[in-house]
């Protein structure tokens, strides 16, 4: 809803006309793997990542889907074998998106589980890390965490596989401050534009697969580095969420407390933490902004997460 004003001033400038000869065949590609997506719209979205600086486009897969969540059950599918003894561990960083349970949960797939906190995680065999930056809800830039219990180190390569869920890596909510290269790339719509209705969710598929255990290594020593925020003072970019937390002992439930003062948030609990912290959606229209400071101004009790 923060984007409204704009595309309502942008008026027809921005306006999608579909002519009623156009999407006739369930083909619309067939060359790309793909096969139903239209080729103007992944041509549109090579362009904006290539222009953005944000992830690399070349030499990819862009599959759509129904929204981003509908691609990430399908990439959890692809990324298990059937048949298998157990099902694959699925992970991530506490606080991780609070959808990652349910969704994961929903199918009761024989293929894969949740099993939480990637920081915990130190189970031998194969596993999926979800990793999402920036993260929902704290806004950190993340890298993959899941170690092995023994030594320390980082799991084989063909062990553990990673999903990079990258919906808010657009200049507008994170400084760009590379292109992301990773095998599976989840992007949305409803968050690059705002078009949450639209239900348009893609993902990046690399066609090339690392070419030995080594150079995996390598690519995790270049990246892996510790997670720190940027100053607020470097960039000027949109907050998506307040993580909070309450201040005073007292108070145990941060979400039931703000609800008394008419402020609605999600729960800790349902982020992989605790009653003690909240997140608040920063995303609305200003008058509903501006109504959130006027109310968050009139508590004493909180402290920034």
């Amino acid at each position: 809803m923060l984007f409204e004003s704009y595309w309502e001033e942008m008026g027809e400038k921005c306006s999608v006309v579909i002519p009623g000869w156009r999407s006739m065949s369930y083909f619309s590609n067939v060359d790309s793997l793909c096969w139903f997506l239209e080729p103007e719209l992944a041509d549109s979205i090579g362009r904006l990542h290539r222009a953005v600086g944000n992830a690399v486009t070349e030499d990819r897969h862009v599959v759509v889907g129904n929204g981003s969540l509908q691609l990430f059950q399908a990439a959890l599918y692809a990324l298990c074998s059937p048949g298998g003894p157990h099902p694959v561990s699925v992970v991530s960083a506490v606080p991780y998106y609070s959808s990652y349970p349910e969704v994961i949960n929903l199918l009761q797939s024989r293929l894969y589980k949740w099993e939480g906190d990637a920081h915990a995680y130190n189970e031998e065999g194969p596993y999926i890390e979800l990793v999402t930056s920036p993260n929902n809800p704290d806004g950190f830039i993340r890298e993959p965490v899941v170690k092995q219990g023994r030594g320390g180190g980082p799991y084989e390569a063909d062990a553990g596989k990673l999903i990079h869920d990258l919906a808010y890596y657009w200049p507008h909510y994170s400084p760009i401050t590379r292109r992301a290269d990773y095998e599976i790339m989840l992007f949305t719509f409803s968050k690059c534009t705002g078009h949450a209705g639209s239900r348009i969710g893609y993902v990046g598929i690399g066609k090339r697969q690392r070419n030995s255990e080594k150079d995996d290594k390598v690519h995790r020593a270049k990246h892996n580095r510790s997670i720190k925020r940027v100053p607020t003072s470097s960039c000027k970019n949109l907050a998506t969420f307040a993580w909070l937390k309450c201040n005073k002992e007292e108070i145990g439930d941060c979400a039931a407390f703000l609800r008394e003062h008419k402020i609605l948030t999600r729960n800790g609990n349902q982020f992989g933490t605790n009653a003690k912290y909240a997140r608040v959606s920063m995303l609305d229209k200003e008058e509903a902004f501006n109504l959130f400071l006027e109310r968050l101004s009139s508590i004493q009790y909180l402290v920034q997460g």
